[in-house]
């Protein structure tokens, strides 16, 4: 399911300039069309991270980058990882 960028606007809370702020910083990397952007329920609990990162615990935004490209690795290792432990039937 896709979420309109209006629909993760009002979702998240956020106003504009914030939500070009987190993709100008690749904290967020919606789907792009030639009109818009459209965005997952994965991206929405990505926002809610980043925003739980800056207005929860104060942390900076290049700390936030760190710890967004730390989750992504951590994901990434737990894909390869259940690959590993359950390969794709042939």
């Amino acid at each position: 399911m896709t979420i309109s960028r209006s629909d993760f606007l009002m979702r998240m809370k956020l106003d504009e300039v914030t939500l070009e702020v987190w993709m100008v910083e690749e904290w967020l990397r919606p789907h792009r069309s030639e009109d818009d952007v459209s965005f997952t329920e994965a991206d929405l609990a990505r926002a809610r991270i980043i925003h739980d990162l800056q207005h929860d615990l104060g942390v900076n935004r290049e700390g936030i980058g760190i710890i967004l490209n730390l989750l992504d690795q951590l994901h990434g290792l737990r894909q390869a990882l259940a690959s590993k432990v359950h390969p794709a039937e042939e």
